[in-house]
């Protein structure tokens, strides 16, 4: 089918890929249709992440997020974004078993959400499982870094990759992943310098989340930029809206207004004889 005039073909992991060196990527996070619409007429890429746990299901760490969760706002997501490449999460022990575990749960992901690619967590040791994926038809964006599903061995939520062998150790995941055929990588709370190594050292774009501005594209959690959650707010995000202000007064109003019963007022209500 060919594409309308207002509006541009879908991108998928080939795309993002060549833009390496190029105009920046842009991506942020949709869990639901109406956001996936909002992002969609903006963004190269959509992530469905796990952190769909933390944000919408009120889960302390991304590590109770299903396969199930996952297809569902996957799907949602697949319904509101026509234009950006579409990459849904792998969830916590759904691809860490083996490589034969890793196929068949993302290729459930792609075939039941229509995602253009998937997302795992991991350095060198998730480099065959990488390549396993790729060579099989799945596209996969690798995440390094701060790794949210690996929480409780990094010790919290910390920077990684400070000092020397640090460093290295992340470029070198990074690196392997990027040989295995990944068409991109997650830089999660780096150093800016080492951001900006690892984006000269791989020949794939950097998506950075925390990461410096040198990455190739960079990643937000939506409802963090919004400022949705007023009493969240990390170092690597910025504010570009105050929403959960704005909720949180136009909430108040509502129920000031019910309670003094100015609401509903006479023209949102039905006569006898008005039409619905």
């Amino acid at each position: 089918m060919s594409a309308t005039p207002d509006r541009k073909p879908r991108l998928g992991a080939a795309d993002i890929r060549a833009r390496k060196g190029h105009e920046p990527v842009v991506c942020l996070t949709a869990y639901t249709t109406p956001v996936a619409k909002l992002v969609d007429r903006h963004c190269d890429l959509v992530l469905v992440g796990d952190s769909v746990g933390m944000v919408l299901h009120g889960l302390p760490s991304t590590l109770g997020v299903t396969m199930e969760m996952m297809i569902l706002h996957g799907q949602a997501v697949a319904r509101g974004a026509s234009q950006a490449c579409i990459t849904v999460d792998m969830p916590f022990g759904s691809y860490e078993r083996g490589r034969e575990q890793a196929f068949e749960n993302a290729a459930r992901l792609m075939a039941e959400t229509g995602c253009q690619a998937v997302k795992l967590e991991g350095g060198r040791h998730m480099a065959d499982t990488v390549a396993f994926l790729v060579q099989r038809g799945i596209p996969v964006m690798g995440h390094v870094g701060l790794t949210p599903q690996s929480v409780n061995t990094l010790g919290g939520y910390k920077v990684q990759g400070r000092g020397h062998h640090e460093a290295d150790r992340v470029t070198r995941d990074a690196i392997a992943l990027a040989d295995a055929g990944a068409f991109a990588v997650v830089l999660e709370k780096l150093p800016e310098t080492l951001g900006q190594r690892i984006t000269q050292e791989i020949a794939v774009p950097t998506i950075g989340i925390g990461a410096g501005v040198d990455c190739d594209g960079q990643v937000l959690v939506v409802d963090d930029m919004l400022g949705l959650f007023t009493d969240f707010h990390p170092k690597f995000v910025k504010r570009y809206a105050e929403l959960g202000e704005t909720a949180d007064a136009a909430i108040a109003a509502y129920a000031a207004d019910v309670r003094a019963r100015r609401f509903p007022g006479p023209e949102h209500s039905f006569g006898a004889g008005t039409p619905a």
